[in-house]
């Protein structure tokens, strides 16, 4: 059952710091995410010649496992979380993330028992609902990928996670031709349909094995216009735009807690600040040292309010430190000590106030994700919460009008490029219809004639 969000779980954007939400999750093996303190979540993935046999799989992260927690320990970390995203073979095949699941679960519950390190375990199955030029987001592959859940609660796994795509079909062909109300349409209502369906069942399954439905983020759309618009010095794509479809994510990734996803937050999740505003569950961030992974405009201010401080992923081999997860793992638990530190000294607000400003005027993204505006962007959605398309035409709205209030402030520069993108955004949102079902039908027509890749009936049940 899908029970919408109309509501702010914050009374005011100030109320929210890093380390605590105020609904914590616990995992197995001690580990509290948003109760008080911000834990170190190492990503990783296998070196490709690992995939080769289920049994160098295997064997590759039974390593990268222990060099992990080899590591916190020598340190001296109290806590660090693990999340896996699954290369292909082990989402295609079931047991093979299972097995790995349990494996890794072995590893932590044994250093949990003999140094006392609180451990958790994220899973984030693959979303292989795709054919070669299609999306198949029904049928034998979505079966596959619920089997794969099943297997990796079984082997252990305590948060479950995934990175969907509905409505990228259209997300493609919009973002090439700076299509606002096709976004809408791609993000906030064919994903949101997607999440709510695919979400339900994770639920299932996480209440089944006694598991926790953490969460899930639009890497698929949101981050595929951040990574196209790139740096300051880049016109592949307005940063302007870049930010509509992140606060269109915002409704999107929310779908997944309306059908009782608890957190955290998967890390690549940009939009994870306005979720946890509206939600209060817990969320894990990356920025600046995810820089194994990209770069970064904003890579100081996603730690403002974080839960979970994360790399992003980094292929595991050698490096003069160590293993590369052994080097990133510590670099992200030093970060997670210095926010400690000031939680228990009372500089929680004082840091995440410089962390913030340190970004916050550096591009149009940064500025509607500092924890201010997003807390905004979060009561714009709420506004008509119970309508995928209103809600999402209201982050888009409020994101608008935030931009064109910066002038006011002037320490937002934004370019000539990046102005008449926001000035035919505001246009064309304008002159949207107010009604719902206008909306849907109207684009459901539209891309039908116009994408051949959309395939409304199979993927979306209309």
């Amino acid at each position: 059952m899908v029970k919408r969000y109309t509501s702010m779980a914050y009374k005011n954007a100030d109320d929210m710091i890093f380390g605590t939400a105020i609904h914590p999750v616990k995992a197995e093996l001690g580990l509290e995410v948003g109760a008080g303190y911000v834990t170190a979540e190492v990503n990783y993935a296998p070196r490709p010649e690992a995939g080769v046999s289920k049994e160098k799989l295997v064997s590759e992260y039974r390593k990268l496992t222990t060099d992990i927690l080899a590591r916190a320990v020598q340190i001296g970390f109290p806590a660090v979380s693990l999340e896996t995203e699954h290369v292909e073979q082990m989402t295609n095949n079931p047991t093979w993330g299972g097995e790995i699941a349990h494996v890794q679960k072995t590893i932590l519950e044994e250093y949990h028992e003999e140094y006392g390190i609180k451990c958790g375990l994220r899973h984030t199955p693959g979303d292989i609902r795709e054919d070669r030029d299609l999306l198949a987001l029904i049928g034998g592959k979505y079966d596959k990928l619920m089997e794969s859940f099943e297997a990796v609660a079984d082997g252990g796994a305590d948060f479950l996670s995934i990175e969907t795509m509905g409505g990228k079909e259209i997300l493609d062909y919009s973002i090439l031709r700076n299509d606002v109300p096709g976004m809408i349409y791609a993000i906030g209502c064919l994903g949101g349909i997607d999440m709510g369906m695919i979400w339900t069942d994770i639920k299932k399954i996480a209440v089944k094995k006694g598991r926790i439905a953490a969460g899930d983020t639009d890497c698929a759309q949101a981050n595929t216009a951040m990574f196209i618009a790139g740096g300051l010095l880049e016109k592949n794509l307005a940063h302007t735009l870049a930010i509509l479809a992140r606060v269109l994510a915002g409704s999107r990734t929310l779908v997944a807690y309306e059908a009782g996803a608890q957190g955290p937050g998967k890390d690549c999740g940009y939009e994870n600040t306005i979720i946890k505003s509206i939600t209060g569950c817990p969320i894990a961030q990356e920025g600046k040292s995810a820089t194994c992974a990209h770069a970064d405009v904003m890579g100081n201010l996603t730690m403002q309010v974080c839960d979970l401080w994360s790399n992003e992923s980094v292929e595991y081999h050698g490096e003069f430190g160590g293993t590369s997860v052994q080097c990133w793992s510590q670099t992200l638990n030093m970060d997670a000590a210095l926010m400690n530190v000031a939680i228990q000294t009372g500089n929680a607000k004082m840091l995440r106030d410089m962390m913030c400003l340190s970004d916050k005027y550096r591009d149009p993204q940064g500025y509607v994700l500092a924890y201010d505006n997003a807390f905004k962007v979060g009561q714009a959605i709420v506004k008509d919460g119970n309508d995928l398309y209103l809600r999402s035409k209201n982050a888009v709205v409020e994101t608008i009008k935030i931009l064109e209030a910066s002038k006011k402030e002037g320490k937002l520069v934004m370019s000539r490029f990046e102005q008449n993108a926001l000035a035919d955004a505001k246009a064309s949102v304008e002159a949207l219809t107010n009604e719902s079902s206008t909306f849907m039908s109207d684009s459901l027509a539209k891309y039908k004639a116009e994408e051949p890749r959309f395939r409304p009936e199979a993927n979306y049940k209309f």
